[in-house]
């Protein structure tokens, strides 16, 4: 089973924090100040890595009023695929200053491509990784050229089966890619949470044997912070600026505050989960004069017989545990007692 993968200097997988992606896809709106203050922001959020997508209309679709490439429910129905994805894209000539813009702020960054010229162009701007997006993981020879590049790889496994997401996986491999990764995913914009079947993570784990993270496309943290429990190590996001803002994917994207919430709630949970261990913990150490022990409730003298009315198991804990307290019935007490003194062992006489 691959532990974990690389990405950027940044050591994703078994025993690692959630690595959170903010994917800024089309919430930009077309303009590259905006492009440039959700890196910003996503840095300012604590998240690890900011992710765009690399295509034309023209590389990702045809341009045709047929059927076929109409769109006629959901967020964006009414239009054909070709207006969408002119609409959503992200300019070419925008890449390289979003790139040195990400790399100022210390930032990773990476994108998704689309078709084989996208992987050139990022290429060209070093990227460090590559993300296959849901709707791509059956084009297995986009795959084997992005694999191709020797980069670490994520692949969005929405609306794939158990069959296709291994034939990518098997791509990727055939291709080179040897740092790879694997997320769940549902394809719903936006995804109610019971579609997301989270306990799925685990048994990817197992039976694909690869870093297994999450792609929530739902419209809170809940899910995301979940999947933590159930052993993703990554999470990626849609984040926007504004919710409201009136771009493609505006409505079900987080929000500054909202990315920083799921940055910080996922280490807590991952933090919170540990390892298996029945120990004192350091924050309970404090804690264990409060206890319960016994404590003699009548004063005694020396050679006087301890009786079942003369101890009790109260707090706190400086005397002896309350399991042996009927095994000290009958011992005979070498000093004088006070009432409210703790049952230690010098105080039995030795028979």
């Amino acid at each position: 089973m691959t532990k974990r993968i690389h990405i950027d200097g940044r050591d994703i997988g078994e025993g690692c924090m959630p690595y959170i992606i903010a994917e800024m896809s089309a919430n930009h709106n077309g303009d590259l100040n905006a492009a440039l203050r959700i890196i910003e922001e996503a840095k300012r959020a604590g998240a690890d890595a900011i992710k765009i997508q690399t295509y034309r209309p023209d590389t990702i679709t045809l341009k045709s009023d047929l059927p076929d490439f109409q769109i006629t429910d959901g967020l964006w129905a009414g239009r054909t695929l070709y207006d969408l994805y002119e609409w959503a894209h992200t300019p070419w000539d925008w890449h390289k200053p979003l790139f040195e813009h990400a790399r100022k702020h210390e930032i990773t960054i990476f994108s998704s491509p689309f078709d084989n010229t996208a992987v050139d162009l990022l290429e060209d701007l070093n990227a460090p990784a590559y993300k296959i997006a849901s709707f791509e993981a059956v084009d297995l020879p986009l795959i084997k050229y992005v694999a191709s590049t020797g980069k670490p790889m994520i692949i969005s496994t929405g609306m794939a089966d158990a069959e296709e997401i291994q034939e990518a996986i098997d791509a990727a491999r055939e291709g080179g890619c040897k740092e790879l990764a694997i997320l769940h995913c549902v394809s719903g914009y936006p995804a109610p949470a019971a579609d997301y079947n989270l306990r799925t993570i685990p048994d990817m784990m197992q039976r694909f044997g690869l870093v297994t993270g999450l792609s929530d496309h739902t419209l809170d943290n809940t899910t995301a912070i979940a999947s933590v429990v159930l052993g993703a190590s990554i999470i990626e996001k849609h984040f926007t600026l504004d919710r409201n803002g009136g771009g493609p994917d505006d409505s079900f994207s987080l929000e500054p505050a909202e990315l920083a919430a799921l940055c910080r709630d996922s280490k807590t949970v991952w933090a919170a989960l540990g390892t298996v261990n029945y120990g004192r913990k350091s924050s309970e150490q404090g804690n264990v004069k409060f206890r319960r022990s016994l404590y003699f409730v009548k004063a005694l003298k020396a050679g006087d017989h301890i009786t079942a009315d003369s101890i009790r198991s109260v707090r706190p804990g400086f005397g002896i545990a309350p399991k042996y307290m009927h095994e000290l019935i009958g011992k005979k007490l070498n000093c004088d007692i006070a009432y409210g003194m703790p049952v230690f062992q010098e105080a039995l006489k030795d028979e």
